[in-house]
């Protein structure tokens, strides 16, 4: 499970949700696939990075 709290873009793509509410990884992983072009690339934190690039090794072959 993932805390979006801890990702700033993560939890940006939540908007609309609660970002206090646990998310399950391949849910997380769907969610920067599908709003990649919203994700502001400059703002990513090496941790954020990081858990992307294991997320697409995880559940996809993404190139983000």
């Amino acid at each position: 499970m993932i805390d979006p709290a801890e990702f700033p873009e993560l939890q940006a793509l939540l908007w609309n949700r609660d970002v206090a509410r646990l998310i399950p990884a391949n849910e997380a992983f769907a969610l920067y696939e599908r709003n990649w072009r919203f994700v502001d690339q400059t703002r990513l934190t090496t941790r954020e990075k990081l858990l992307i690039q294991n997320l697409a090794r995880e559940f996809g072959q993404v190139s983000f």
